[in-house]
């Protein structure tokens, strides 16, 4: 395929945005990006509370369908997918941005992190992603891509990550078994691993602020990145532009993961 500006273009194609909290999500900001390459959206919100702050940010970019999902709630996920299935017939990228562990697990050692609340990571953080593949999978009849969100803190001990580590790591691992099994069908699979962001997702890490400091100080850009860099750089991955990468963890930090 030769180079042109359709290559990077994502117009006639249809994706499913999940996890957006508020103007500072990283999926707000990967759902800008979408919408500039010309792709048409559906998001979800978490619930009434949440719907407030995302239903502003949808009507913005013109999004086509907003959805409830509350993985927690029994069924809900697989009523996401069937709404889309019943209106547009075929998706062509999701992204998923949702993770969740409890905050006394969270801010607790790993080897104090009580059953329920590894379960609940696990599932919430990770098996999720493996169900929204199997959820989407019909419906990318001529291929598509899977994005989520991990961190650096599946790879290295990060100070006051605890629990996500781990989580995270199997989320990355899944990412690699999941993009050999849809391969063949055309189905490209990705863990996006941002650097330090100020979201609500990060509020919940005890001593969040030093990590951005010694982010900033470390990384070779001496930049913090932003969720619009973010988003260039997953809208780009699902253009045809990148239709050979898939099963990648791809860093978006400045280059702060190579540094000691």
């Amino acid at each position: 395929m030769s180079f042109n500006s359709r290559s990077v273009s994502l117009e006639g194609r249809r994706g499913l945005v999940t996890g957006i909290a508020n103007d500072q999500s990283i999926a707000w900001g990967c759902s800008k990006a979408f919408r500039s390459l010309g792709a048409e959206l559906a998001v979800t919100y978490l619930n009434e509370k949440t719907k407030s702050y995302v239903e502003p940010l949808a009507r913005e970019v013109g999004v086509t369908m907003m959805l409830p999902l509350d993985l927690g709630v029994e069924g809900q996920l697989a009523a996401v997918f069937d709404e889309i299935a019943a209106q547009w017939g075929q998706l062509d990228f999701v992204l998923h941005s949702i993770a969740f562990a409890p905050r006394e697990d969270l801010h607790g050692r790993v080897v104090d992190c009580s059953k329920g609340g590894f379960l609940q990571a696990m599932e919430i953080s990770c098996w999720s992603f493996i169900r929204m593949a199997k959820l989407a999978e019909p419906l990318m009849s001529e291929g598509g891509t899977l994005f989520t969100m991990t961190y650096y803190g599946s790879q290295m001990v990060v100070e006051h990550y605890n629990l996500m580590g781990p989580v995270k790591a199997a989320l990355e691992s899944a990412t690699r078994y999941l993009a050999a099994e849809l391969g063949p069908q055309g189905i490209r699979v990705h863990a996006i691993s941002p650097g330090p962001l100020q979201t609500r997702a990060a509020s919940g890490i005890a001593e969040f602020d030093e990590l951005l400091d010694k982010a900033q100080s470390k990384a070779p850009a001496r930049s913090l990145v932003s969720i619009d860099d973010v988003g260039a750089a997953v809208a780009f991955l699902a253009t045809d532009a990148a239709k050979l990468i898939t099963g990648e963890t791809l860093y978006i930090d400045g280059g702060y993961h190579i540094i000691d």
